[in-house]
């Protein structure tokens, strides 16, 4: 996959859209983007609840890829739920793996790099391949809210991602996580069962805890320390 737009006009579609679609629904934002970009679109999916963003990019776009970080690390859940979204949505999954196995990394950085030095680990596993990956694409889609913690509170649904050099879409920036799941319950979107066991965000088994009722949803993301973003969203 191969960008056929230069930056600068990518640049100016997100400035326009940030304006003219600002108030769009998901569905709406999603037939827009799928007209606009087309195969050199894709969407972001960690496994957990944001899989009602890829039914509403599938039904866009059938076929979309979705990109799946493969850390090594992930809840069985998560696996299974990987391996049945294809089958469960018209997607195409495309599996993004770092450049070294947790073995090769426990060798050259030592074991449980996630507890020493979690910036570096989400870094090597997450972010390193993520970057590659979308270099190739024009637009990809995210499953953030603005409501997940202060970092994400002024997302909006089309933004310029200056990290990545492409258009950022999130179109259910604005939605409540009852607005989530009245989406999820509506559509028979498959969605991750940790999700009802505590963990109201997902991510790696290894940096991830269960939540009390009442605490912050990402309270159990990297727990005791003072991160809260693995980095692919900064």
């Amino acid at each position: 996959m191969t960008r056929t737009r230069t930056e600068d006009e990518l640049r100016a579609i997100a400035e326009r859209a940030s304006r003219e679609h600002a108030d769009d629904d998901a569905a709406e934002l999603m037939a827009w983007a799928a007209r606009t970009f087309g195969r050199s679109m894709a969407v972001a999916c960690s496994m957990a609840a944001d899989t009602a963003v890829t039914d509403l990019a599938s039904r866009a776009l059938p076929g979309v890829d979705v990109l799946f970080l493969e850390t090594g690390y992930h809840f069985p859940e998560t696996e299974d739920l990987r391996d049945d979204l294809p089958i469960l949505q018209d997607i195409t999954l495309v599996e993004l793996r770092p450049d070294q196995s947790v073995a090769e990394q426990d060798a050259q950085y030592g074991p449980r790099l996630y507890e020493r030095d979690p910036n570096a680990c989400c870094r090597l596993r997450k972010v390193v391949p993520l970057n590659r990956a979308l270099a190739g694409y024009e637009a990809w889609v995210t499953g953030i809210r603005r409501e997940d913690n202060a970092l994400r509170a002024h997302a909006g649904l089309v933004e310029w991602d200056e990290s990545h050099r492409m258009v950022k879409l999130n179109p259910i920036a604005a939605w409540s996580a009852d607005e989530l799941f009245a989406y999820v319950d509506t559509h028979d979107v498959p969605v991750n069962p940790l999700l009802g066991q505590g963990y109201p965000s997902i991510g790696c088994a290894t940096c991830t805890r269960r939540v009390a009722p009442g605490q912050d949803p990402r309270s159990g993301r990297w727990a005791g320390l003072t991160k809260t973003e693995c980095g692919i969203h900064l």
